[in-house]
């Protein structure tokens, strides 16, 4: 696959190990490389221990590579760490609970996302005056009741609810780069059939740049303009485009061993 343009993110050559210097050393990403363009929506497959999380760890800073360059345009990011890096990326995790604060209102957790990558300073934090912003925010959530809980707890919100407000958190400032770690995982179908719904309209409206792992593969080919399958550390299958709305579960399924 060619493209003209010049990557929003490059990984090259990249080595990420575990159980570095033991006998029980392994390479998880295995000279991995990855182009990733301006608006791209890209699913992720793989198997277990493929290297999907891996993948998302090393781009937002948890991993430290071992060797390769990871590049975000121009710019050499591979040793940044993780609080310059939320600057401009943001990641929904599968558990609910993560990415969230517990005993602060809905509305505190979005006026907390609006302040990303800012400078903390002592001010007011004018959470009052943002009401109706959040408003309107939440109720592009439709049909989960989020906009009615702006003054509720998170800690006591349903789990479908605190994942909406997860990824409205993510992707309010919109970052250069989101990561959609299994986000509808840890939810019942009808849920879940939802946020992605909402998720593809929000990704799609703001033109966000987008990764996001998934191991339904009826997902995998319904969202996003790109597909690739992850095995043994190494990005084995990259479709886009035309391509990728031509391909049939059946073939996917031939081409890589992957178990729904």
């Amino acid at each position: 696959m060619t493209n003209s343009q010049t990557p929003l993110l490059s990984l090259k050559d990249i080595v990420t190990k575990v159980n570095t210097g033991t006998a029980n050393e392994v390479n998880i990403l295995n000279g991995l490389n990855l182009d990733v363009y301006d608006g791209d929506f890209i699913t992720v497959l793989g198997s277990n221990g493929a290297g999907k999380s891996t993948l998302f760890n090393t781009i937002s800073g948890e991993l430290p590579v071992d060797s390769g360059t990871i590049h975000l345009r121009d710019r050499d990011i591979t040793h940044m760490t993780v609080e310059k890096r939320t600057a401009f990326l943001a990641r929904v995790f599968q558990d609910p609970k993560m990415g969230t604060a517990p005993r602060m209102t809905v509305a505190e957790n979005l006026l907390l996302a609006s302040q990303r990558g800012q400078r903390r300073t002592l001010r007011l934090r004018r959470l009052k005056s943002q009401l109706p912003h959040f408003k309107e925010l939440t109720d592009t959530m439709d049909g989960n009741g989020l906009s009615q809980r702006l003054n509720t707890a998170t800690e006591n919100l349903s789990g479908g609810q605190r994942q909406a407000l997860s990824f409205l958190m993510a992707t309010e400032q919109r970052p250069d780069l989101l990561l959609l770690d299994e986000h509808t995982a840890a939810l019942d179908p009808k849920t879940s059939d939802q946020l992605m719904t909402q998720t593809n309209q929000r990704v799609t409206q703001e033109h966000l740049t987008c990764l996001m792992i998934t191991h339904h593969l009826d997902d995998a080919l319904k969202y996003g303009n790109r597909l690739i399958v992850l095995d043994q550390g190494q990005v084995k299958f990259d479709v886009r485009d035309d391509k990728k709305s031509q391909l049939t579960k059946e073939q996917l399924l031939g081409f890589f061993d992957i178990i729904e």
